[in-house]
């Protein structure tokens, strides 16, 4: 059999192998998906699971329980060969192992890109898999814990000080969301007053949400700052060793938490350690049908989608524009791959890939969002109802869609669940709080 290798399980990888399992014949292929992580993130969900809205299991799609007809490797692709036909691929434990393939998909994905500024990477925590999220919730609740035993002054300040580093839409919505979660808290702890408070989103540019107008991005700024957030705009953040936060508008202030969502960075195996070609912000060329390659110079049986590829938007007016990174391209893309690769496997027309944007909505935490379609612009409560509905329709599988809609009509009924699991982290400490074990014999009764 043909030998399909999928180097990524993200949107664009995961719905290249479903739609593969669905339109490939018995013995025609073996599909192969290689990814560190048994699922697949359902990224827009994120935000939610900060706030507890969303339950973390849901926002993660098993690969194994949906890809029942697919391989599927436990690694991190270390290198790509083309001129090998071999990817190198590392193991949990370390092992190195190479994988053959006829056929090659590179849907990578991309990183979270970081700068060299004092104490980040020892204090900030991203938002781009579920574990950051549990952990970003988790450490809010934690806070608050610490903060109702702490007396008024500069510590409970710290406990209670938030903040976002980055105005796109993964950290306006997880900020917009972790303040709502923040505020309905406070209900719960009398100690505590909404002075106490201090929410700080921190954005290099002039303005939040590129992907809206101006004017939307205007109202969003407005509607976090009437909410008691600080919006720092046209600033960047010069430090945050120990929790100290420094702007380079000269403000300073600690926090406890710090979220780093300052955009994507291409992945290191295909920026530097792949023989594809890749542009000048290392993502991997990518003709209109997902070919690698140029229309001059195409790369035969090699395809890539998502983050990770450079794929020309034809629905777009400015020339030599390329997709931008979300998930509703990579969903599309992932579509279309798996149709072309079976169509080009049966000597069959492949299609190039085209979708003009279906609009932007965000949520901006429990009963708020926005929503833009070109000049169509819809805010508050029924923008934030379109979030959910989009979202729940969205989210691959109907076992998702089930578990999202039963945890979001249990919280319309009860409201949020505020327990913290943050000791998760740390499973093993309340088995060694025992201390030495006794010295007289017997066993366990």
């Amino acid at each position: 059999m043909r030998e399909i290798v999928i180097v990524g399980g993200g949107y664009a990888g995961f719905y290249t192998a479903w739609g593969l399992e669905k339109a490939l014949r018995t013995g025609e292929a073996r599909v192969t998906v290689v990814d560190p992580r048994p699922y697949m993130t359902y990224q827009p969900f994120l935000p939610e699971v900060t706030a507890g809205s969303v339950e973390a299991r849901h926002a993660a799609v098993s690969l194994r329980r949906h890809l029942r007809g697919t391989r599927l490797v436990a690694g991190s692709v270390t290198g790509i060969s083309n001129a090998d036909r071999a990817v190198t691929v590392r193991a949990a434990d370390g092992t190195v192992r190479e994988l053959r393939y006829d056929t090659l998909v590179v849907t990578t994905g991309a990183v979270t890109r970081t700068f060299p500024i004092p104490g980040l990477t020892q204090q900030a925590i991203g938002l781009k898999h579920v574990e950051e999220a549990v952990a970003i919730r988790d450490r809010l609740m934690t806070a608050f814990d610490q903060a109702a035993s702490s007396p008024p002054g500069a510590e409970r300040r710290k406990l209670l000080t938030v903040t976002f580093v980055g105005g796109g839409f993964s950290g306006v919505e997880g900020f917009g969301e972790l303040l709502s979660l923040a505020t309905a808290m406070l209900r719960s702890y009398p100690e505590l007053s909404f002075e106490d408070l201090s929410f700080h989103l921190v954005e290099a540019r002039g303005r939040i949400l590129p992907e809206v107008s101006d004017k939307p991005g205007a109202w969003v700024v407005r509607d976090l700052e009437r909410r008691g957030a600080r919006v720092h705009l046209n600033t960047q953040l010069v430090s945050a060793a120990d929790g100290h936060v420094v702007l380079s508008s000269g403000e300073e202030f600690d926090s406890a938490l710090i979220v780093w969502t300052a955009g994507n960075a291409s992945n290191p195996v295909v920026h530097n350690h792949t023989d594809l070609p890749v542009d000048e912000r290392g993502l991997v060329v990518v003709r209109p049908d997902l070919r690698v390659g140029t229309a001059d110079e195409p790369v035969p049986d090699v395809w890539a989608a998502g983050d990770d590829a450079a794929v020309p938007d034809l629905a777009s007016r400015v020339p030599g524009a390329h997709t931008v990174p979300n998930a509703q391209h990579a969903v599309r893309q992932g579509r279309r791959l798996a149709k072309n690769i079976v169509a080009d496997l049966r000597g069959g027309k492949v299609r190039d890939y085209r979708h003009s944007s279906l609009g932007v909505v965000a949520t901006l935490g429990l009963g708020r969002g926005i929503f833009q379609y070109k000049s169509i612009v819809i805010k508050g409560l029924p923008a934030w109802l379109m979030h959910r509905g989009y979202h729940v329709l969205a989210v691959p599988t109907w076992e998702r869609k089930v578990r999202v809609l039963a945890v979001w009509l249990t919280a319309a009924l009860y409201g949020r669940d505020l327990v913290s699991l943050a000791s998760v982290q740390h499973p093993r400490d309340a088995f060694l709080a025992g201390g030495e074990p006794r010295r007289s014999g017997g066993g366990a009764g």
